[in-house]
């Protein structure tokens, strides 16, 4: 037999330990309980509030859970049948109808607000970004153009100051830099691709120009640490779609400044990546080529 209130104690408990461990969350943003299933290694300041927003609805919908189990278990406890005489029989509770009526409205309510600050903080587009960057599809590479500044207006002054382009002997590597706002403002020469960084954790499909002009999809991220990442078309844009590969490399930004200025000096990627220190062999980390990824193989001279 249960003892009397151990379906409450055992409520309490549960909700002490999802305390705990949301309090532990602070302690490493991708690996408290697994991030409750969320992928972990996010490396820009939009992932982690992205992330946020994930753990604390899970925690929210485990509260709800518990409380409603707790209930079930109780009353399956309390009031079972205990002889032939029946309990006393209720009608209506209204205390407790009222109760169900509006915890569900403030928990969709509380859940609604913070999705929304969400969105909007992940979504937010700056009117200075401190790096713009044009990124142009093609079936079936990428090209990577620095621009001086955002185009805010198809008559916009804003120019290409550099840029870097892929092939099918060469994978592109966009260089950006960490703890500055990057705007990325992207269009498509041909059919829809789609902008992947996995480690981003967010992507935005490129479309092609538009009858009234170039149809931009724009987006903004912060990088907080410095790595090679290798970038993906996300849409299924023809028959190299899987080989369609960049390679995103986060440096400082007195490295990135330096970098940049090279391409502008003429310098190709390879070069420019060289003066700020990737001079190590092909297939390693410091190297001057992409590592995490390779050229595609196109057939072209069987046919």
């Amino acid at each position: 037999m249960v003892a009397k209130g151990s379906p409450a104690r055992a409520v309490r408990l549960t909700v002490v330990a999802i305390a705990a461990a949301a309090a532990l969350a602070g302690c490493d943003i991708n690996n408290t309980l697994g991030g409750f299933g969320w992928p972990g290694g996010g490396v820009t300041k939009q992932s982690t509030a992205m992330y946020d927003m994930w753990f604390w609805s899970v925690v929210a919908a485990l509260a709800v859970g518990v409380f409603v189990w707790g209930l079930i278990f109780w009353c399956t406890t309390r009031y079972r049948k205990r002889g032939d005489e029946l309990p006393e029989q209720t009608r209506f509770n209204l205390p407790i109808e009222v109760l169900y009526t509006v915890l569900p409205v403030l928990v969709i309510a509380v859940l609604f607000y913070y999705t929304a600050v969400a969105q909007t903080n992940v979504n937010k587009v700056s009117a200075n970004p401190d790096v713009t960057v044009e990124v142009v599809a093609f079936k079936w590479n990428w090209q990577f153009n620095y621009r001086s500044g955002p185009q805010l207006t198809p008559q916009s002054d804003a120019k290409t100051v550099a840029s870097t382009t892929g092939s099918s002997e060469y994978i592109p590597i966009l260089v950006i830099p960490t703890n500055r706002t990057i705007r990325f403002e992207e269009t498509s020469k041909d059919v829809i691709h789609s902008f992947w960084v996995p480690e981003m954790l967010f992507k935005r499909d490129v479309f092609p120009a538009s009858k009234n002009g170039v149809a931009r999809n724009v987006f903004e991220i912060t990088a907080q640490q410095e790595g090679r990442y290798v970038g993906r078309c996300a849409e299924l844009c023809g028959t190299y779609h899987s080989m369609m590969n960049f390679e995103v490399i986060t440096v400082s930004p007195d490295k990135y400044d330096k970098y940049v200025a090279a391409l502008a000096a003429g310098k190709s990627s390879p070069e420019a990546l060289e003066l700020i220190g990737f001079t190590g062999a092909p297939g390693t980390v410091t190297s001057p080529f992409a590592y995490t990824t390779k050229p595609f193989d196109t057939k072209r001279q069987q046919s």
